[in-house]
C-alpha cells in the first residue's frame, strides 16, 4: 500500500455487534432521581427510558447504515492516521470543492440531509452554478477514523490533514464549512492553507473578549446578552467539556460499557443545544456510530488536546469568512468581536435552529452555504 493510497470503504457492522447492543439495552439499569430535580440536574430518567426502549426494539441500524453507504466512502492514511471520508462529486463539472467537518457529538451522518441540495442543486430547485463536490471526513478518533494511533491530534493538525486530503483528491481551490469542532478546524484551515482555501463558512463561533480596555464599549444590549450566554456555557453548560478535557479516559469506561450511558451523555446535548430536538432516528444514528466504533474515549481526546494547548487570542484570518447564526445554539457570537479575528464578508441571523443545523434546518444551512460561496465566485 502506498502512503497516498485511497481505499474504498463500506460500513458493514457484524450482526453479532447489533445483537450485543440490544442485549445490553435490555439489561439497562437506571438510577433513581431526586424528586422534582428536573432537567437542571441532567437528562430526566423518563426521557432516557423511552429512548432506550426505542433503540432496543424500534430503531433499525441497517436502514441508516444503507443510507450512509449510498454515498461513496473511502479511507486514506494521513500523518500516520487513518481518515475515513465521504466523497460525493456533483453532476455539475464546474462545482466548487467543499470540505464539511462535523464536531462532537456529531458524525458524518449529520450531513446526510444537505448532501443532495449541495451537490445537485438543480435537482433540488436551486441554481446548478451553486453546486459543490463534497468531502465529508470523520474527525480523527471519531467513527471510522479510529482508533487514534497517537496523541497530539489538535485542531491545527486536523486542519493540516484536511489540506493534505483535499490536495490528494486533486482539489487545488476549495472551501470549508463546519460547526462545533468543525468550525475550529475550518478556521484553522484558513491559517495553514490560505493559498488554496477560497472561503470558510461556519455555523458556530465563540467570540471571547480579549480584555483590552474599551473593547466592549460599543456593544449593544443584545451583544451583552450574548456574552452572558457565553459565560453560562463556560460555567453551567460546559461541565461535559471540563470532564472530557481533563479525564476523558475515566469517563469513557462507563460510556464504552453501557450503551444507555453513551446515549444519555449524547442525548442531553441534542436536547439542550437545539430548538426542538432532532428526529430520534437521526439522534440514534449518531449515538450508534459512537457505540459501534467504541469511540467514547478517542473522540473525547480532542477536548483534552484543546484544554492543554494553552489559550491565546487567535491569529487574524485573511480568508473570507461567512457566519450563520442559529438562535438556539450553545452560545451566540458577537459580530464586533468576530470581525476582530475573522475576515467577515457574510453574516446571517436566522430565526430558527440550533447547534446541529444540518440536522435541524438543512434547508437554511444549505441555502446560506450556497449564498456565501456564490458571493465569492461572483467576486472573482
Amino acid at each position: 500500500m502506498s502512503d497516498n493510497e485511497i481505499r474504498p470503504f463500506r460500513i458493514d457492522v457484524p450482526q453479532a455487534d447489533l445483537d450485543d447492543l440490544r442485549e445490553r439495552l435490555a439489561r439497562t439499569r437506571l438510577p433513581g432521581e431526586v424528586p422534582g430535580g428536573g432537567r437542571n440536574r441532567g437528562l430526566p430518567a423518563g426521557e432516557l427510558r423511552e429512548l432506550v426502549e426505542y433503540w432496543a426494539t424500534g430503531y433499525d441500524w441497517r436502514e441508516h447504515e444503507a443510507r450512509i453507504n449510498a454515498h461513496p466512502q473511502y479511507v486514506t492514511e494521513i500523518d500516520g492516521q487513518d481518515v475515513h471520508f465521504l466523497h460525493v462529486r456533483s453532476p455539475e463539472p464546474d462545482a466548487t470543492p467543499l470540505v464539511l467537518t462535523h464536531g462532537w457529538p456529531g458524525s458524518v451522518a449529520e450531513f446526510l440531509d444537505v448532501i443532495g441540495p449541495l451537490t445537485d442543486p438543480r435537482a433540488h430547485g436551486g441554481d446548478p452554478a451553486d453546486a459543490f463536490h463534497l468531502v465529508v471526513p470523520s474527525l480523527p478518533g471519531y467513527g471510522f477514523s479510529a482508533p487514534l494511533r497517537e496523541d497530539g491530534w489538535d485542531l491545527r493538525r486536523i486542519a493540516k490533514a484536511w489540506a493534505a486530503l483535499m490536495a490528494r483528491l486533486g482539489y487545488d481551490r476549495y472551501g470549508a464549512q463546519g460547526g462545533d469542532w468543525g468550525s475550529g478546524v475550518s478556521r484553522e484551515l484558513a491559517k495553514v492553507d490560505p493559498a488554496h482555501l477560497i472561503g470558510v463558512h461556519v455555523n458556530y463561533l465563540l467570540t471571547f473578549p480579549s480584555g483590552q480596555e474599551g473593547e466592549l464599549d460599543g456593544l449593544t444590549g443584545a451583544d451583552r446578552e450574548r456574552l452572558a450566554g457565553l459565560e453560562r456555557f463556560q460555567g453551567e453548560l460546559g461541565g461535559y467539556m471540563a470532564i472530557q478535557g481533563t479525564r476523558p479516559q475515566t469517563l469513557a469506561y462507563g460510556l464504552a460499557d453501557s450503551p444507555a450511558g453513551q446515549l444519555a451523555w449524547i442525548a442531553e446535548k441534542f436536547a439542550e443545544w437545539t430548538e426542538d430536538g432532532v428526529d430520534r432516528d437521526a439522534l440514534l444514528t449518531n449515538v450508534t456510530l459512537y457505540w459501534l466504533t467504541n469511540t467514547a474515549a478517542s473522540s473525547a481526546q480532542l477536548y483534552y488536546e484543546f484544554a492543554h494547548a494553552g489559550w491565546s487570542m487567535p491569529e487574524p484570518s485573511t480568508v473570507p469568512t461567512g457566519v450563520a447564526v442559529f438562535p438556539y445554539d450553545i452560545a451566540l457570537p458577537v459580530r464586533a468581536l468576530a470581525e476582530r479575528d475573522e475576515k467577515i464578508v457574510h453574516w446571517t441571523e436566522f430565526e430558527h435552529g440550533g447547534h446541529f443545523a444540518a440536522l435541524e434546518r438543512p434547508d437554511l444551512l444549505a441555502g446560506d452555504v450556497r449564498a456565501f460561496f456564490r458571493g465569492l465566485r461572483q467576486a472573482r
